[in-house]
């Protein structure tokens, strides 16, 4: 089966990695893709915003299977258009990727089926919302209600904070995304992110893991879109994986098929864990990155056959995956998360790679003559496997250390959560 990856960045190097182990591929595609796919595919220059050049493109390389890696292509409607043309993809519908595009909607499903969230309120009226905050208080969470990039959240920890986010958003900070805003009470506890496989009736588990969103060791600074993570998270036991699949998951996938928008793909949940269990943050309709970098080097099953039952209404059973732990680091361009420095040379990918465990996955990277040069923010995924997370956080270190890229930067604490457990 010939296969088009759509996506560039880190998630879709991991993906690119996975799929081309599997006995079912016959060729390789990705777009637009980067240096670190191109060793595994056929990068091409498609506009995959445009669906009818990817449809055409799918029908002149007798393309099977299209997995779509962004979320953008998803809240647009690119699996439709593709069903349509007849052409099998991986990811929710438009209808259905309003999970992860409208924050309102997911709240509003949540409270229709009873599915455990924070109380919220939406908004288009800024001094409405301003309002709200000033009755409410302090801590609290602001959203934009639309996609902003993993940038449209401010958790407020006082009512100045608040007021400026809301402000920010009505401002025009975030453009359509923030014509709406969401406003919800403030959730204590842990966080970690949990995905499921769908076929629109049923759902999978399939591993959970721990991001570290902001850009500074401690949890310092602005928020990006993450620094690091690892596989498994520790704060999701069994126990809490158990409640998340029949609280969480398993009444979204019968809500949203009662709402005659069936949901295929991945469903990726950020929990707050709090002392009476899991709780809904928001629901994601993709793999998450750095998430995917670190659960696929887990998994030992066939990825492209679990992503085609997910298309297709025929899940797997189960998804094996390794016991060990996974753990990457993000380094990025300095500037980041705000202007990042790009075209900074980067040298010892091949030193790194000849540490036992060690994996440098593509993220933000171009080929400039014959040097690689970052070309992003998130340049680069450092990713180890190993028996523990201590050990593979030393062992992502090394590789770290391993690369020549003065222009970039990481933090040096990632997994400090589940070492402390």
């Amino acid at each position: 089966m010939n296969v088009l990856l759509i996506g560039s960045g880190g998630r879709e190097h991991a993906l690119a990695l996975a799929l081309a182990k599997s006995p079912l591929l016959t060729k390789l595609f990705a777009a637009p893709g980067n240096p670190g796919t191109a060793q595994v595919a056929t990068n091409v220059a498609l506009d995959v915003a445009d669906a009818r050049a990817v449809i055409a493109f799918c029908q002149i390389q007798n393309i099977g299977f299209v997995v779509i890696g962004p979320e953008q292509p998803l809240v647009d409607g690119l699996v439709d258009a593709l069903e349509a043309a007849g052409i099998k993809a991986f990811g929710p519908s438009k209808l259905a990727a309003r999970l992860e595009g409208s924050k309102g909607f997911t709240k509003d499903l949540c409270a229709k089926y009873g599915i455990p969230t924070g109380a919220y309120a939406r908004f288009t009226d800024r001094d409405a919302a301003l309002a709200y905050l000033r009755d409410k208080g302090a801590p609290i969470v602001v959203k934009a209600d639309g996609l902003a990039a993993g940038k449209g959240v401010t958790v407020a920890l006082t009512l100045a904070e608040a007021e400026s986010a809301v402000n920010d958003l009505f401002g025009g900070a975030f453009g359509a995304a923030g014509a709406e805003c969401v406003i919800e009470e403030f959730l204590d506890g842990e966080e970690a992110s949990f995905f499921a496989l769908c076929d629109g009736d049923k759902a999978l588990a399939f591993a959970s893991a721990q991001d570290h969103k902001r850009v500074g060791d401690g949890d310092t600074g602005p928020n990006t879109g993450g620094m690091g993570a690892y596989s498994p998270a520790p704060v999701v036991t069994d126990a809490i994986a158990a409640r998340v699949m029949d609280e969480i998951v398993n009444p979204t996938v019968a809500a949203m098929k009662a709402e005659g928008c069936p949901f295929k793909g991945v469903l990726f949940v950020g929990l707050m864990i709090g002392e009476d269990g899991p709780k809904l943050i928001e629901f994601n309709t993709r793999f998450g990155d750095p998430e995917c970098q670190v659960m696929l080097a887990r998994l030992e099953d066939d990825l492209l056959g679990a992503l085609l039952g997910c298309a297709v209404g025929n899940l797997p059973e189960k998804v094996h995956l390794s016991p060990k732990t996974a753990l990457t680091v993000v380094m990025a361009a300095r500037g980041y998360p705000g202007t990042p420095k790009k075209g900074g040379v980067i040298a010892g990918i091949a030193e790194a790679e000849t540490i036992a465990g060690v994996k440098i996955v593509h993220a933000g990277t171009k080929m400039h003559g014959e040097n690689l040069v970052a070309n992003g923010g998130r340049v680069l995924n450092v990713v180890a496997l190993a028996d523990s997370v201590f050990d593979a956080q030393n062992l992502a270190y090394r590789g770290v250390d391993a690369l020549d890229f003065p222009d970039g930067f990481c933090r040096r604490d990632i997994g400090w959560r589940a070492i402390g457990h």
